[in-house]
């Protein structure tokens, strides 16, 4: 089957393309990711939610998808951080690497073909030392200033020796790093002052077009820091000189660091060459990060050509961008350890991935209670199905005993279209979400009902929700929302059910047997016909978020949004 045709915006041209992959049936995708000295916040879940769904959807589309995202373990916050904590930067890093993986398996993001930290790609990054020799001669430089830094093996291999930091994970990146700029300079785009080694934004006509910013628009002292050394107050750090109390690293300059930018355009060019598909982020970094990247990417190699930078929109908070400066912002695990990671997810995905979302309790609490009623539906489906499976399944040889009703056909096919539609129109997930699977989970409820009461049609309804349920399930799989307990336990559906349960109680500070009872006074109210008691009873669980449920003789209880408390109407006087 061809692929669906999809759209997504592009933040250089700034406008909507028709994507188009440089090999046919493969995707090569890059995403900046954390700079890891601290718990990820919800705008990373924002940014690696969006990108997650782009890859699943591709990968949906039948695309062959290689996501790469970094994590950036060597910076100047990781290094403030470590020192206040008497800690190794590597390993300070390396924790809070581990906790973010725990955070995107929590909110059901897949793992990328490639995470590169430098201690865990040393055979990678071996190879492209080579590469940068080879570079490197070509500028006409020796190579005999890097060489005290090698050393030959047995084998007769160059190996690197320790340098001036005692971690040797590190070194070889380090030294791509100066290979990506040894070709810069030689391109006359950078220039070494005192041990640093700055870009020179003047070299690079481009400079400004993916951010749409002019040069004169980056005043010195706002968003570029003042350094009368430099050319340009625009112009960027590739290579920083050694601080007291920093880690530092031999060059051809002098000890030093990396600068943050050219640390992306190695890793994206080691994993997937200079030339490929997507670079995503979020807002905040097209400028300057990528931006810069753009820029010392394209005077490295003239072959550079990514063809589609895609942003997601910020998180706000009173139409405020949250961000650790202003002090508004909340950890992936301040949300969590109070609503289950599928209704973040749910959350996030409920505005369009461009738009700014605004984080409100209210707005959890809806797509808590949105992820709740799709896992009760489909496990009243399993429910419901659960009992007639030995009967019909039997026949399923019976070509008649599998059709399926006309209502039935017309809403998987209205759900298919509606959903290739959307996502293809630049991941308009909102649209799925409040309209063609809602519509469809009403649908699978009525005819549950139906199949309870109609012994005549049970056959068609049996093979009708089947059907439905198939098709439903892999499209939240593909958005995300299905559990990755779906398919390891038999009732997965109803684990869901009991976290978010729990959760519930967890907001209401309350206990399942404060609700029971609760439920036994109300039962009792009831009896001595106290009406206005059993009706106060109910109005205060509803306040926080505990919905009561009459089901026959039976009363059970449920999550909800959680309403302003209201008074009683009073009974009329006598």
């Amino acid at each position: 089957m061809e692929k669906a045709k999809l759209w997504v915006y592009n933040t250089m041209s700034k406008q909507k393309e028709l994507f188009e992959a440089k090999e046919a049936g493969k995707v090569g995708m890059y995403v900046c990711g954390v700079t890891a000295y601290d718990l990820s916040h919800i705008g990373h879940a924002r940014a690696y939610v969006a990108f997650d769904l782009l890859y699943r959807y591709l990968v949906h589309l039948g695309y062959e998808v290689k996501y790469v995202r970094n994590f950036t373990d060597v910076d100047d916050k990781i290094i403030r951080r470590a020192n206040e904590l008497g800690e190794d930067p590597l390993e300070l890093s390396n924790r809070f690497c581990q906790e973010f993986l725990n955070d995107m398996d929590d909110l059901q993001c897949c793992r990328p073909t490639h995470q590169p930290r430098v201690s865990e790609h040393m055979d990678q990054i071996r190879d492209m030392i080579m590469q940068v020799r080879l570079k490197v001669r070509c500028t006409h430089l020796s190579w005999e200033c890097l060489s005290e830094g090698f050393e030959r093996d047995s084998m007769g291999h160059d190996m690197a020796r320790r340098l001036t930091v005692p971690h040797r994970m590190l070194e070889l990146s380090v030294l791509l790093t100066i290979g990506f700029s040894w070709q810069i300079i030689k391109n006359e785009c950078a220039y070494p002052v005192d041990g640093d080694v700055y870009f020179s934004v003047d070299k690079f006509p481009a400079y400004g077009q993916l951010s749409g910013r002019k040069l004169e628009d980056n005043r010195a002292g706002e968003r570029i820091a003042i350094d009368s050394r430099k050319r340009n107050p625009a112009d960027f750090a590739l290579w920083k000189a050694v601080k007291p109390g920093e880690p530092s690293w031999d060059s051809p300059w002098g000890p030093g660091r990396p600068g943050w930018h050219i640390e992306c355009s190695a890793m994206s060019a080691h994993y997937l060459s200079p030339s490929f598909d997507i670079h995503g982020g979020g807002m905040d970094l097209i400028f300057p990060h990528h931006e810069n990247e753009y820029a010392q990417s394209g005077a490295a190699c003239s072959e550079c050509n990514i063809t589609y930078w895609m942003h997601n929109g910020f998180v706000t908070e009173n139409n405020e961008k949250m961000s650790k400066s202003l002090g508004n912002f909340f950890t992936i695990r301040d949300i969590t350890s109070r609503y289950d990671p599928l209704a973040l997810r749910y959350f996030l995905m409920s505005t369009h991935y461009r738009s700014p979302v605004n984080y409100s309790i209210s707005q959890l609490e809806i797509a808590s209670d949105s992820i709740y009623y799709i896992y009760q539906t489909l496990y009243d489906c399993e429910e419901g199905l659960n009992l007639l499976k030995d009967r019909f399944l039997k026949e399923e040889s019976n070509p008649k005993a599998e059709k399926i009703t006309s209502e039935a056909q017309d809403c998987i096919k209205k759900m298919r279209s509606d959903f290739q539609i959307k996502m293809s129109d630049d991941l308009h997930t909102p649209e799925i979400l409040n309209g063609t699977l809602q519509e469809t989970f009403r649908l699978m409820n009525k005819s549950l009902e139906s199949l309870k009461k109609k012994k005549q049609q049970q056959r068609a309804l049996f093979h009708s929700l089947v059907a439905i349920e198939r098709e439903v399930t892999d499209i939240l799989d593909v958005l995300g929302l299905m559990s990755s307990t779906y398919s390891e336990l038999a009732c997965p559906t109803e684990k869901v059910l009991q976290q978010l349960k729990g959760k519930a109680l967890k907001r209401a500070e309350v206990t399942e047997d404060d609700i029971l009872q609760k439920i036994e006074e109300r039962t009792q109210a009831r009896r001595d016909k106290r009406y206005d008691k059993s009706d106060q009873i109910r109005l205060e669980l509803k306040a926080k978020g505990i919905a009561l449920m009459d089901l026959g003789a039976e009363t059970i209880w449920r999550p909800c949004v959680p309403a302003e408390q209201e008074q009683p109407i009073a009974p009329p006087s006598t």
